[in-house]
């Protein structure tokens, strides 16, 4: 898979089963060699799960926006049965949260106290999402948070 600006950003490296998928990061552009893994969960159903991980020194480079955009275009070209597509992040990871936004993903969910951190007091993840029909469209469906007749 290719994203834009010649890079190749995704290639497939173990199938490990038709339910999940990993691949490494790699930018071509530059000749930087494997930066990084994504890794696809879930795939069979329709809202599939992704684990994006960058080497510390590509981090705060703006790769990742490039990346997600990469395999989520991925995911929706290839698997027509996907309709939603999930993210997790711990609350503390600024710079994916921040990347979600960037990329018209939609803060879902924020799960208090449900990262287990060794040797510290667990934190909060936080789950955003895209839908196919926003990625579709370039358009953003808000969360409804109000709860109406409560």
């Amino acid at each position: 898979m290719a994203s834009s600006g010649g890079r190749d950003r995704v290639s497939p490296r173990d199938q490990t089963s038709p339910a999940c998928a990993s691949s490494t990061v790699e930018d071509g552009e530059a000749d930087l060699g494997c930066i990084g893994l994504v890794r696809l969960e879930d795939l069979e159903d329709p809202t599939p799960l992704f684990d994006l991980r960058l080497a510390e020194e590509y981090c705060g480079k703006g790769l990742g926006v490039e990346e997600l955009r990469a395999v989520t275009r991925h995911v929706f070209e290839h698997f027509g049965e996907v309709t939603r597509f999930e993210g997790q992040t711990r609350e503390d990871n600024l710079a994916m949260r921040r990347t979600f936004v960037r990329c018209g993903w939609v803060k879902e969910a924020h799960y208090r106290e449900s990262w287990p951190v060794e040797g510290g007091a667990p934190l909060a993840s936080v789950a955003y999402a895209t839908l196919r029909r926003d990625w579709e469209s370039g358009t953003t469906t808000p969360v409804p948070w109000e709860e109406p007749g409560l």
